[in-house]
């Protein structure tokens, strides 16, 4: 199936600050997460996105709308006929799948705070215990994130073809979430897992088999995942590992 790129939004006055921003409106980028949106939308550029999906809140529409920005520059940089020529940029889908946990009462809380309560370790030690006081459960959060990925595959697949990619914009923990599943890893343990602000992972489900093609990227050339779309073949139609670890990438 199609490849996504899970992509983290910039920092915001809220990370900076160590404050559960949860669902709380008005939570935005601030200057040094604006400028790694844009350095990841940076990376992203050379990759002809088939769609740009994002949580509705503001902090991950800025983040989409940095990268569907310079896709818009790379078009127009581009041929406008033959080879070389880039499909349009794909406008902004919204999915509240993808919508940060409802952490309830929780929610703009300090972490300093909230690291002396109680539930604080089963959510470090046994996560796919936790229902927040007020909001859902981690279980829940992952089952939603997981189901609006595997719906977007799918959809953008059935309309692009099998080396289509497309970029999923949420937060942390969804994500974390998200690779958790992928990697065949407990929700227990999913706390293992590092999602920086503004990072990128990458993930390809081939035959109903995730692979993870890459976790909390901030550096490094990407070109590799629009080889498919020019003719080249990046990976095995296999769902069935490379024993040796196989060649890499091709160019």
């Amino acid at each position: 199936m199609a490849t996504v790129v899970l992509v983290r939004h910039g920092r915001t006055t809220a990370n900076a600050t160590g404050v559960l921003a949860g669902r709380s409106a008005g939570v935005r980028l601030d200057e040094v997460g604006t400028e790694q949106a844009r350095r990841t939308a940076a990376r992203l550029a050379v990759v002809p996105l088939a769609a740009v999906v994002s949580s509705p809140l503001v902090r991950c529409r800025q983040t989409a709308a940095a990268i569907l920005a310079a896709q818009q520059e790379a078009v127009g940089a581009s041929p406008r006929r033959g080879r070389g020529a880039r499909p349009p940029a794909p406008d902004l889908e919204l999915d509240k799948g993808l919508l940060e946990c409802d952490y309830g009462e929780w929610q703009g809380r300090p972490l300093k705070e909230l690291a002396k309560e109680k539930l604080w370790s089963s959510v470090q030690r046994t996560p796919s215990s936790v229902t927040f006081p007020g909001g859902e459960s981690m279980r829940e959060m992952q089952a939603r994130g997981v189901d609006a990925v595997r719906r977007h595959d799918a959809a953008v697949e059935a309309a692009h073809g099998p080396d289509a990619t497309w970029v999923a914009v949420s937060h942390g923990d969804i994500i974390k979430s998200i690779l958790a599943e992928a990697l065949g890893t407990h929700l227990d343990l999913f706390q293992r897992v590092h999602v920086d602000p503004a990072s990128v992972s990458i993930v390809r489900l081939v035959d109903g088999s995730p692979s993870v093609l890459g976790t909390n990227t901030h550096e490094g050339d990407l070109s590799w995942l629009a080889a498919a779309l020019k003719g080249g073949r990046t990976r095995p139609r296999s769902a069935d590992a490379v024993v040796g670890g196989g060649a890499g990438p091709g160019r």
